[in-house]
């Protein structure tokens, strides 16, 4: 993962990391940081999430369920069955990312 970071601008960088460390501070101890798709990826049981860096925006792709139980708090950002964009114009929505992959990792324990 840190390699892949580490292929893009300075500035996308940071955001990647900050998205990293928002993930990685809400999933369970033992959550495999792995590469999935060409996407960095986190891993408990199955793929909770995937994110990755475009040129205008972070692409973050959590699977259509949570995409669907987030909508309202999605609404302003573009998107699709199973992924949204985050402009890295705007201020990136850690807590809304950390939120989403809560309740991936929700979803998995069932």
């Amino acid at each position: 993962m840190e390699d892949y970071i580490n292929t893009f601008p300075e500035a996308t960088q940071k955001i990647l990391r900050e998205v990293r460390d928002a993930i990685r501070s809400v999933v369970p101890e033992g959550t495999e940081e792995t590469m999935a798709y060409g996407m960095p990826t986190f891993k408990y049981k199955k793929n909770l999430v995937h994110f990755a860096a475009w040129n205008n925006h972070l692409g973050f792709y959590p699977t259509p369920k949570p995409l669907v139980v987030f909508q309202e708090r999605l609404n302003a950002f573009e998107g699709s069955k199973g992924a949204v964009k985050f402009p890295y114009h705007l201020p990136m929505p850690l807590e809304l990312i950390k939120d989403i992959t809560r309740f991936r990792v929700e979803e998995v324990d069932k």
